[in-house]
């Protein structure tokens, strides 16, 4: 009996031993595990603030650097030229188009590539001359249009989301934003179409007006899109004078 009674004791005792070595292997398996996870998150979330940083690092080079290539093919990128054009566009409009909006404007040109005068004469269409950065269009069976790019408020939300800009609809009424909302949306229709005068047309009537248009007319050179490039041209022909 005793030495079945040590036998059954040095059994119980191997059970124990195997069971806590088992359920502390299962315990550090899972610490490893959890450990492995965070270190995945920490390695993605990492990831992607080199990204952002980055991203950002980028377009900071791209706004500050000067760019002598650049300059050299049309004086953008200093600013004094940068000045002088946003002088030219607040005494063509009779100081209505005030300084800081002109600098604004000529400034986000060079990143998008796109004529200033261009953007400004849309400006100048779309407002009636006033370039009111309050201006409330009239009712149209679309809603109204809003501030100084007219965006509606149908359009506005996802070119801001198409952005990477916030979205509230007092901020149609903000001169820069709207200006910002302009841009984005002339370089994506420019992009999808290839030329100004549907990339124009369809900033007018929308991309379902503008095949309209084009099915009516056999053309997308639109009363729109003609006055804004002859007039743009005008100030590129007025400043190459000087």
């Amino acid at each position: 009996m005793n030495e079945n009674n040590y036998l059954y004791q040095a059994g119980l005792a191997m059970l124990l031993v195997a069971v806590m070595f088992f359920a502390v292997n299962h315990w550090n398996n899972k610490e490893e595990q959890a450990l492995a996870e965070d270190n995945l998150q920490l390695e993605n979330r990492n990831e992607t603030l080199v990204k952002e940083n980055d991203r950002l690092s980028s377009t900071n080079a791209y706004l500050l650097e000067e760019k002598p290539e650049k300059n050299q093919m049309n004086g953008y990128h200093t600013w004094p030229k940068v000045e002088e054009k946003a002088e030219q566009l607040v005494k063509e409009s009779d100081g209505q188009f005030k300084k800081t909006w002109a600098m604004y404007l000529v400034r986000e040109s060079q990143r998008y590539e796109i004529d200033p005068y261009l953007v400004y004469e849309l400006l100048k269409v779309e407002t009636g001359g006033t370039f009111n950065p309050e201006l409330v269009g009239p009712k149209t069976k679309y809603g109204r249009a809003y501030g100084m790019s007219q965006f509606m408020k149908n359009t506005a939300p996802w070119i801001a989301d198409m952005a990477g800009l916030p979205y509230e609809e007092e901020l149609l009424f903000d001169p820069y934003y709207s200006m910002q909302l302009s841009f984005v949306y002339l370089d994506f229709l420019k992009g999808k179409y290839g030329n100004w005068n549907e990339a124009l047309t369809a900033y007018h009537r929308g991309m379902g007006g503008l095949r309209e248009y084009k099915q009516e007319n056999g053309h997308a050179e639109s009363w729109y899109a003609k006055e804004i490039q002859e007039n743009a041209e005008s100030h590129t022909t007025v400043a190459v004078a000087k």
